[in-house]
């Protein structure tokens, strides 16, 4: 039996003049997702109406459990999804990666969608970051900056409202180094190797300080507003990470450490090979 029969007869079949099941699975960029064939075609002239009304299963690419492929950004893609149910644009309430969605809305054909995330100009020509019409929240907070921007450059004590807007909160970097003190407490070259860094915290402060550097491998379908402990950083170095929490507006407020001590071998003479796990907690009121 074909794929695609195979497909029909476990999700039930679909319209009658689709070759597609009602019920489609989708892996975009590594994340699964379930949902209609109807929902997929809601945007007439859309990549995904072309993608599921003009072509046959067989013409599009799987992976090897048998859905179909998109190689996008999987974490942005339920918001496309999401937007596709009820073409209603509901984001959460501090989302960073407007920009990141607007590109993924281009790529995906849906212009109304691109419309409303695309940032907006006044007859000033000064640039909004805040979404049109469902972004209403954030639309409200928006405010002429100007003046409160004048007075700071003149050196008053007012901040900029782009540091007052950005949300408080905690971010914990950690890591497990190792060290080598070898005879005559001579340290070699391995001194502090980092194998990896940690983050933990709120997912959507984690992605707002370090961006594309941040690898959300092993806790990939985490929500914006939930916590996590499983992201680690795509470099090793310590002050890197550091650099982009204090340009964050982040600063550090407690540390520890613990550490344990080898010998290579049963020789004290020989070297010491000390491992060590190091926590630093940054905040940002």
């Amino acid at each position: 039996m074909a794929l695609a029969d195979t497909e029909r007869a476990a999700s039930g079949c679909g319209d009658p003049g689709t070759p597609f099941s009602e019920i489609i699975e989708l892996n975009v960029g590594g994340q699964v997702y379930v949902t209609r064939h109807k929902t997929l075609v809601a945007v007439p002239d859309s990549l995904l109406w072309n993608m599921f009304t003009k072509k046959s299963p067989k013409e599009l690419a799987r992976d090897s459990k048998g859905r179909f492929f998109l190689d996008r950004d999987g974490f942005l893609f339920r918001y496309i999804l999401d937007y596709l149910r009820d073409l209603n644009l509901v984001l959460p309430d501090y989302f960073p990666e407007k920009s990141r969605l607007q590109r993924e809305a281009d790529f995906f054909s849906l212009r109304d969608l691109a419309k409303r995330l695309r940032p907006r100009v006044s007859k000033d020509n000064s640039i909004s970051e805040e979404i049109s019409q469902s972004d209403t929240e954030d639309g409200a907070q928006c405010c002429s900056s100007v003046e409160p921007l004048r007075a700071l450059s003149a050196g008053g004590a007012m901040r900029s409202p782009s540091l007052d807007s950005r949300k408080s909160g905690y971010i914990t970097i950690g890591y497990r180094g190792s060290y080598t003190i070898g005879r005559d407490i001579q340290t070699d070259a391995k001194f502090r190797r980092v194998a990896r860094i940690t983050v933990c915290g709120k997912t959507s402060l984690a992605k707002e300080v370090f961006g594309d550097t941040l690898n959300e491998s092993r806790d990939p379908d985490r929500p914006p507003e939930r916590y996590t402990s499983r992201y680690y950083l795509k470099y090793n170095f310590l002050e890197q990470a550091f650099d982009k929490l204090t340009e964050a507006g982040f600063h550090m407020v407690a540390c520890s450490s613990t550490g344990t001590c080898a010998y290579t071998s049963n020789d004290p003479n020989e070297d010491k090979i000390w491992t060590s796990y190091t926590e630093y907690v940054f905040c940002r009121e």
